[in-house]
């Protein structure tokens, strides 16, 4: 049975799984599907080092923990929507995460910045 190419008009014959002519469409499309991933995530890369660098400026290079009015935070145009993970801790409270920094935000417009390592 023949089969179109994935990545050219070519027609080919072979396994049933098979969706590339040659290795040279394989290998051109992973190249192209890598590219567009890479250009796709350069501004949120960029967006989460810059959080994690706002978190290291408030906190120090030797601090552990620190509570700070959200306006800091503001101030210095940290995106709360940009994070690595997060979860609910024991008092149901959201904890986010920016790779080994962690925080909360708390009703008084506070918020509890950590390191996690």
């Amino acid at each position: 049975m023949q089969k179109k190419c994935k990545m050219c008009p070519n027609t080919f014959t072979g396994r049933s799984d098979k969706i590339f002519c040659s290795a040279k469409c394989k290998t051109s499309y992973h190249e192209k599907l890598a590219k567009v991933t890479h250009q796709a995530t350069i501004k949120i890369d960029k967006i989460l080092h810059r959080n994690r660098s706002i978190l290291l400026e408030i906190m120090g290079k030797n601090g552990n923990q620190k509570k700070v009015p959200r306006v800091l935070l503001d101030s210095k145009k940290f995106h709360y929507g940009y994070l690595t993970h997060f979860h609910i801790n024991s008092q149901n409270k959201m904890v986010y995460y920016v790779y080994d920094f962690s925080w909360m935000m708390f009703s008084d417009q506070e918020v509890l910045i950590r390191r996690t390592r």
